[in-house]
């Protein structure tokens, strides 16, 4: 409230000069009335002269400085007023910080009052209106301020609203934001109201009445609906990789906040991955339901159903602002406008729907689907403030979709290229039969380097590798691609594992050195080579998890490897081991992402492993199918690592199948070997095979005789889908194949093998090598006279 008590007065004669003063003005400048009156005015002022005129008298109100008792300047803000009929003039002075409040103050009341969306009323003691600005479209009053809340409400909304204020009169506590009903006498439908009211003190600090201001509670209401409405978008919507999720979490937000049933349709192009095509006007749209959502729970049965796919559209007015990327307010009569079947439109309009909201999922362009939103239970209908809230909602929820697509699109192309790189999920060979599987990160959100593979090796022996490459994405599949195109390259020179993984180490340090800092290539990676002749198992490993053998009584042990350092570190050696397997045991080979804990127990994870193996791997239970249990069995939590695991049921050739002897290095035995080997084939009824046979024989004992360096001479023979001939010298020579000359009396050995044989090849020992040749079991036809 304004305070006259803080003003001083003066009045001075036509000369300036102080004729009385009010005792404000002595306690202002901090002197006696003796020494204010008789004297200039302007004398008072620090700075002489000051807004006077050449008589001294002050004409112009404005800001100065005045000498205070104590010699302090004081600040005011003076005015002078003529005094009528005679010459005298009356000062107005006071403070001027003073004079600021007053005038900020009388600014703020000011504004108040000319605001539209704000009621304001001044009570006094007595609650009666004192200044208002509340017209008769606010509360139904007249426009000129009404003294009580009778005039303007019904008698009980103004008994509750004056119990209200004077509470707030009396205790001086302010009343904030209380929704109130109002209505005037005369209506019957009461209005919601913000009512905050706050205690008005005068000068000395005693209670001079209240005053309330008035918000649209609706207003309110709705504004705060609109921003817990997108605070929700932003915090919920972009969270899922999945256009179905996404779409899902779109219809989270918005029912029952902005509707009572909702609905999202993707365009089926969207749901593969792939970008929609650009349709224009009706017809089939392809779009397919994604998500439904009910505030009541469950979705209607009467209603379209999730995952179907939407009928033929008519072109309507409403169709068209969609595909444009405008939302349309909607009603039961407008979508009926849609279909040219009645029956369809009962699937589409709810029961007691009676307004609706239809906007695109609008982004970079395309119209990638639709969002549909109802109001059954609620009485408001939709407005185009809603449409807009729509459509600002559905455009992020529409990013967040096409987000989704196009890294579905990517995963995909992804995980075709991994599933490319990977061999066929199971083999059967001679000497095993296996199964793979692969299992991606984040229940396929993540693709990382994991492979496993399986390499059949010359006599009848096979190799089992697996590996895990650091790092995920597009960068660690092709690594991956690339190592175990290496690991097949080294394979076929039959080098032991060890050996192998250095040069493998090699090949991985090189390719680092290719690459940019950044780039560095790690894996890890256990190679094992099972001979089912001997049922013996040689392994190494290069900082990978130990493999477990599950035996045919059914123990399990966990394989003692001693792993050297992970591929790419270079330095360290790489050792073997050898295990020897009977026939029907089952070697489990994974990655570390199967063993792999929340709580770092890697010990934990590998005798969960065991207890699965043998519980799972049965003699009679196929391996992929206890493979498949055996993932299952991680749960419904999405592994943090990929996973890839290879089990492997190990056989032997039978000892009836395998022939064995040992020769004295000198020219004599190779008729002795000839023979030996043609009435070993007698026995296994090959006869078919013998003149091929006994020159392979000849040819290769030969060679062991005359560049084995002394010794003995192995010769084995092994039966099976195929006749292995072996010869072992201890010679570490490499032979070689080549054309002899017509004038060369030796050199066409190898030539002749080579010929006669579908393969050939060696391999090294820990001492000498060893030479072998398949033939097929039905001999085919050779034509000697290549041989000349």
């Amino acid at each position: 409230m304004f305070s006259f008590g803080g003003i001083a007065t003066a009045v001075l004669d036509e000369h300036g000069v102080v004729l009385r003063c009010s005792r404000e003005a002595c306690d202002l400048l901090g002197r006696t009335t003796e020494e204010v009156c008789g004297g200039p005015f302007r004398a008072l002022f620090v700075d002489d002269g000051l807004g006077a005129a050449d008589d001294g008298a002050l004409s112009a109100p404005g800001r100065a400085r005045m000498r205070h008792g104590t010699g302090i300047p004081v600040d005011v803000t003076f005015r002078v007023l003529g005094l009528q009929p005679s010459a005298e003039s009356l000062v107005l002075f006071a403070p001027s910080r003073s004079a600021n409040e007053w005038e900020q103050g009388a600014n703020v009341l000011r504004a108040l009052l000319t605001q539209d969306n704000i009621g304001i009323r001044l009570y006094d003691r007595n609650l009666t209106v004192v200044r208002s600005n509340l017209a008769r479209d606010v509360f139904g009053g007249s426009s000129q301020a009404p003294e009580r809340l009778t005039a303007t409400l019904s008698q009980r909304d103004a008994e509750i609203d004056e119990a209200a204020l004077r509470g707030v009169l009396e205790t001086g506590a302010p009343l904030v934001a209380r929704d109130v009903r109002v209505s005037s006498p005369q209506a019957s439908v009461r209005q919601r109201v913000s009512l905050s009211a706050y205690p008005v003190q005068d000068a000395e600090g005693a209670p001079a009445g209240v005053v309330a201001l008035y918000f649209d509670a609706l207003a309110l209401h709705r504004a705060r609906r609109e921003l817990d409405l997108l605070h929700r978008a932003a915090t919920r919507i972009g969270s899922s990789l999945d256009p179905r999720h996404a779409a899902q979490d779109l219809l989270d937000v918005l029912v029952p906040a902005l509707g009572d049933l909702g609905s999202v349709e993707l365009a089926e192009a969207v749901l593969n991955g792939d970008e929609p095509p650009k349709i224009h006007g009706g017809g089939d749209l392809h779009l397919h339901r994604a998500a439904v959502a009910s505030d009541a729970g469950s979705w209607p049965a009467e209603l379209f159903q999730l995952g179907g796919v939407i009928p033929p559209l008519l072109d309507t007015a409403d169709l068209v602002d969609v595909q444009h990327g405008r939302a349309a307010v909607l009603d039961a009569e407008s979508v009926a406008t849609l279909f040219s079947d009645p029956a369809q439109v009962r699937l589409f309009v709810p029961e007691g729907g009676h307004s609706a909201m239809w906007a695109p999922l609008f982004a970079r362009g395309l119209v990638l689907g639709t969002v549909a939103v109802w109001r059954t239970a609620q009485a408001e209908p939709f407005d185009e403030e809603d449409a807009d809230l729509l459509t600002e909602v559905g455009t992020r929820a529409a990013l967040s979709v096409d987000n989704a697509r196009r890294y579905m699109r990517e995963h995909r192309s992804v995980l075709a290229l991994q599933q490319r790189l990977l061999p066929p999920p199971t083999s059967d060979t001679p000497a095993a039969e296996t199964a793979g599987l692969y299992l991606p990160a984040g229940g396929g959100v993540g693709i990382s380097g994991d492979w496993y593979d399986v390499i059949p090796l010359p006599s009848f022996r096979v190799a089992f590798v697996v590996g895990d490459v650091v790092g995920h994405g597009l960068y660690a599949t092709a690594t991956m691609g690339r190592l175990r195109t290496a690991v097949r390259t080294l394979a076929d020179l039959e080098l032991d594992p060890d050996e192998l993984l250095t040069r493998l180490d090699d090949g991985v340090q090189q390719l680092t050195d290719e690459a940019d800092p950044a780039g560095a290539i790690s894996a890890t990676c256990l190679y094992a080579v099972y001979n089912p002749v001997v049922r013996r198992c040689i392994l190494a490993s290069a900082g990978h998890p130990p493999p477990v053998v599950v035996r045919p009584d059914g123990t399990v042990k966990v394989i003692d490897v001693n792993p050297g350092p992970p591929l790419g570190v270079g330095g360290m050696p790489f050792e073997t081991t050898i295990v020897d397997l009977e026939p029907g045991s089952v070697l489990a080979l994974y990655t570390d992402g199967l063993v792999e804990r929340t709580d770092g127990d890697s010990n934990g994870g590998i005798r969960w492993l065991t207890e699965r193996l043998a519980a799972l791997c049965s003699p009679d239970r196929p391996l992929g199918e206890a493979g498949r249990a055996l993932l299952a069995d991680l749960g419904d939590v999405p592994p943090r690592d990929d996973v890839a695991l290879l089990l492997a049921r190990t056989r032997a050739v039978p000892a009836e199948d395998t022939a064995y002897w040992e020769f004295d290095a000198d020219p004599s035995v190779v008729a002795t070997a000839r023979r030996t080997a043609a009435q070993q084939l007698a026995e296994w009824g090959l006869e078919e095979l013998a003149f091929t046979t006994e020159l392979i024989v000849s040819e290769l004992v030969t060679n062991g005789v005359r560049y084995g360096g002394g010794g003995t001479v192995g010769l084995r023979l092994i039966r099976g889908t195929v006749l292995v001939c072996e010869v072992t010298d201890s010679s570490s020579t490499q032979p070689r194949l080549r054309r002899a000359r017509w004038t060369d009396e030796g050199g066409r050995g190898l030539f002749l093998v080579a010929q006669l044989a579908t393969r050939w090849g060696s391999r090294y020992r820990m001492q000498g090598k060893t030479i072998w040749a398949e033939q097929p079991l039905v001999p085919a036809e050779v034509d000697f006279m290549a041989f000349m």
